[in-house]
């Protein structure tokens, strides 16, 4: 390794060596001549060794920006952390890769993709609190466009960009349609309302029960988010926005009911990314305001422990991934994984919905809230792709629709969920082998 060069990585967790929060003294012995910058596994908090700190010139006097904090000591220093929209400090330091290596990404990312039998993908790009929203346009441009052109997309991919740049969207719809090939789709815009709960940045009611004066953070204003909700929403935007905590949850709705009320009630088919912690009642809002729920069942298996500490027991139990209280209340729920948060593996996840069990627990995390698995596996297929508007071409094996399925190695769904036996033999796009 190059004195000066980067080193750069992701996804610890620190959740699973007690939770004690790493700093930048832990590692500077090491990397002495080398900046470092390693993400949390969710992407709202990463850790900076001292050097990277210095050429990212924070110091005891640099502020906290908007929308995000610098984690510090007792005496004011710098520990390394930093939290959403902080994280731009260091990340605007680190060099771009390079357009070969973002093309080479995608390929290798579809291939997972294809071999887990997943066939169409939302790609909410590569978007945090604090980032350049240049970013997700870079690669529109440069990956996606290419890829399109040379004939090298293998999976269909809805793309989402920032919601700051909504009319730069609404004009490239206008010049191409929302469908930029059988591959690409112009889906809509996506937005932040707060942070994580893994970094304690998710917003939250009532505060975390080890940091009393910790509700979270809410990373966009609350008139910024009416106004370009507002603003999409009446161009005929799709959007979606980020919300983990139960006060965040109900922001987002209470904008989104604020919309349709301004706006008049159009078919734009709002998101809430993750919708993970919901106060009691929201799950009936969801379904009266017609409301997307897109979460992802994986993510409870990391989420069971950590949020018993940091919410509290009965906090944790009442609100956390409320899957069958959603569908009561006639949601459309629709199932992803979050990759690269955690794995594409929609078998599993169908199985953990179904049964949310956390590795090293013996029965379930909140079972009142297990689905049944044709519901699982419609908030993987047809709800996900109504989610985002491709229902008509994707989601079920209908005659008009694209013939993208997958061959797995059962001929029956008895006994899947206490065996998860099941996997991927063949997946097929638009009636053509992918994979293997």
């Amino acid at each position: 390794m190059k004195p000066g060069s980067w080193v750069l990585g992701g996804g610890w967790n620190n959740d699973l060596w007690g939770g004690e929060l790493p700093m930048a003294s832990w590692i500077d012995d090491f990397t002495p001549h080398n900046p470092v910058w390693i993400s949390r596994m969710a992407g709202h908090m990463g850790l900076a060794n001292s050097l990277a700190l210095k050429i990212a010139q924070i110091t005891n006097s640099t502020e906290d920006p908007i929308g995000g904090a610098i984690t510090r000591n007792s005496s004011g220093e710098p520990t390394g952390l930093l939290i959403d929209s902080a994280m731009k400090l260091v990340l605007s330091c680190i060099p771009e890769a390079s357009v070969d290596e973002k093309r080479e990404a995608l390929m290798r990312a579809s291939n997972l993709a294809l071999m887990r039998g997943v066939t169409t993908v939302v790609d909410m790009g590569r978007y945090y609190p604090g980032l350049s929203v240049e970013l997700s346009w870079e690669d529109f441009s440069d990956v996606y466009r290419w890829a399109v052109s040379s004939g090298e997309m293998r999976i269909r991919v809805c793309l989402f960009f920032p919601m700051e740049t909504w009319s730069r969207l609404l004009d490239l719809i206008h010049k191409v349609g929302h469908k930029l090939s059988q591959w690409i789709y112009l889906g809509g815009v996506k937005a932040f309302s707060d942070g994580s709960l893994g970094s304690k940045s998710a917003l939250f009611y009532e505060p975390y029960v080890d940091e009393p004066h910790n509700y979270g953070i809410q990373v966009t204003d609350t008139q910024s988010l009416y106004n370009m909700t507002a603003a999409s929403h009446k161009s005929g935007l799709q959007v979606a926005i980020h919300a983990i905590g139960d006060r965040a949850n109900d922001l987002i709705l209470d904008i989104y009911n604020s919309v349709v009320s301004t706006n008049g009630i159009r078919d734009r088919r709002f998101r809430i990314e993750h919708a993970q912690h919901l106060a009691p009642g929201t799950t009936g809002r969801f379904g009266e305001l017609g409301i997307a729920a897109s979460m992802q069942p994986d993510h409870l298996l990391d989420d069971a422990d950590s949020a018993i500490k940091k919410l509290g027991s009965e906090r944790a139990w009442r609100e956390s991934y409320l899957f069958r209280s959603l569908l009561a209340s006639n949601t459309l729920l629709a199932f992803g994984s979050d990759w690269p948060v955690v794995d594409i593996n929609p078998l599993g996840s169908i199985k953990t919905a179904m049964k949310r069990i956390p590795p090293g627990w013996e029965n379930a995390w909140i079972s009142s809230e297990c689905i049944k698995l044709n519901d699982a596996i419609n908030a993987y297929t047809i709800s996900a792709a109504r989610a985002c508007f491709l229902d008509e071409d994707l989601g079920s094996l209908s005659p008009g629709k694209f013939a993208d399925f997958v061959v797995l190695s059962t001929d029956s769904w008895d006994g899947f969920a206490d065996s998860g036996s099941a996997s991927v033999e063949a997946t097929y796009v638009g009636g053509v082998q992918a994979y293997p």
